[in-house]
C-alpha cells in the first residue's frame, strides 16, 4: 500500500473563526496518526481569510505536542518569507522538542498576494537565485559547526532536519535533483507540468547525503464520503473557496450547495478543471480505485491527501474511508 499523509491548511469554515480552525487541525491530526498517515504537513499562507496556518512553525508545535508518532511539518516555509537562520532556528527547536518527527519542505513562492508579501519586508524584485542559495545555507545551519564558524543555529545545528524542496514546477525538480533533496509537487492546485516535473526530478537525481535516491510525493484533492453523491455535495465547499479565490475575493470556507459545479459558466469550469484535476471525489470503492490508479499512473512514493470540507465530522470521516479504501 502506498504510504499517505495529510496536508492542511487548517480553513476556516464560515460562521467560525481562527480557534475552531486550529482546534480543528488538532483533532484532525490525532484521527490522522490513529488511522496509519505517515506525516501531517501544514502550509503556510498570508492574508487569506479562509487559512489559519500562516505560523505555520507554531502549528506545527501545537499538532505535535498532541500526538506522538505522526511526522509533523511545513509544506512548506515560503523561504523568501524568512532568513534562512531564523528557519533553521525554529525548526531546530521543533526537532529538539519532538526528535525524529518534524519535517521541513520548502518553497520559493511568498504564500499570498504581492501587496503583503512587501507586508512581509520583502523585495518585489525577485532574484532566481536567491533561492537555492538560501536552501543552501539552511542546509548547512543543521550540519554540525565548524571551528571558527561566527553563525551557529542553536538549536538547529546537529539535528539534520529533513529538508524537502516543494514545487509547481520543474525549477523545484531540478533543485531538488541537485541537491539530493526529496521531492513534494503541488499536484493538487497546480498539476499542469506533474509528469514532467516527475520525469525531470528522477533523470537528474544525484545521491547525496540526504537521500540515495529520488523520493517524491504528490498532492491529491481527495473528498470521500459514504457515496458518491454526498462526496461531490461536500466538495463544492471547496469548489467555491477556489473560485472566490481566483475571482479576487478569498474567503472563509463555505458550506456546501447542491449543484454548484453545475452552475459555474464555462471560463470558471475550464479553470477548475485545468488547476484541480488531480482530484478523487466519492464513495468508498470510487476514492479506493482513484487513489489506487493515481499512484500507479504516476509511480509516486508517497501520497499527500488533501480536501476542505466544511462540517469538521464528515472531514474526519473522509480520511478514515481514504485510508481504509486502499487497505
Amino acid at each position: 500500500m502506498i504510504p499517505l499523509s495529510v496536508l492542511d491548511l487548517s480553513p476556516i469554515p464560515e460562521g467560525a473563526g481562527p480557534e475552531q480552525a486550529l482546534r480543528n487541525t488538532c483533532a484532525l491530526a490525532q484521527h490522522a496518526e490513529k488511522l496509519g498517515y505517515v506525516r501531517y504537513w501544514l502550509a503556510e499562507h498570508h492574508n487569506m481569510p479562509g487559512i489559519a496556518s500562516s505560523a505555520t512553525s507554531v502549528l506545527i508545535a501545537y499538532v505535535a505536542a498532541a500526538t506522538s508518532t505522526i511526522r509533523v511539518g511545513s509544506g512548506g516555509v515560503m523561504l523568501p518569507n524568512h532568513s534562512p537562520l531564523v528557519v533553521a532556528e525554529h525548526y531546530g527547536t521543533l526537532a529538539a522538542l519532538f526528535p525524529g518527527r518534524i519535517d521541513l519542505g520548502l518553497g520559493r513562492a511568498p504564500g499570498t498576494d504581492p501587496v503583503t508579501a512587501q507586508a512581509l519586508r520583502q523585495s518585489l524584485d525577485f532574484d532566481p537565485n536567491a533561492f537555492p542559495r538560501d536552501v543552501v545555507e539552511l542546509l548547512n545551519y543543521f550540519k554540525p559547526s565548524e571551528p571558527g564558524q561566527r553563525v551557529r543555529a542553536i538549536p538547529g545545528e546537529g539535528s539534520n532536519v529533513p529538508v524537502w524542496i516543494l514545487g509547481s514546477s520543474t525549477y523545484g525538480a531540478q533543485l531538488a535533483a541537485m541537491l539530493g533533496l526529496p521531492y513534494a509537487f503541488a499536484s493538487h492546485f497546480a498539476p499542469a507540468e506533474m509528469y514532467h516535473a516527475i520525469q525531470v526530478y528522477r533523470e537528474r537525481f544525484q545521491p547525496s547525503e540526504y537521500l540515495d535516491k529520488p523520493y517524491v510525493i504528490l498532492g491529491l484533492n481527495v473528498i470521500a464520503a459514504e457515496t458518491d453523491e454526498e462526496a461531490h455535495f461536500l466538495f463544492s465547499s471547496q469548489l467555491q473557496s477556489f473560485v472566490n479565490l481566483r475571482s479576487g475575493h478569498p474567503s472563509k470556507l463555505p458550506a456546501p450547495v447542491e449543484g454548484f459545479y453545475q452552475s459555474l459558466p464555462p471560463a470558471q469550469l475550464a479553470l477548475v478543471e485545468q488547476m484541480l484535476s488531480c482530484r478523487v471525489v466519492g464513495g468508498p470503492e470510487t476514492v479506493g480505485k482513484g487513489i489506487r490508479d493515481f499512484a500507479e499512473r504516476t509511480g509516486a512514493d508517497e501520497l499527500m491527501l488533501t480536501g476542505m470540507i466544511y462540517d469538521h465530522h464528515k472531514r474526519l470521516r473522509s480520511y478514515e474511508i481514504a485510508i481504509s479504501s486502499i487497505a
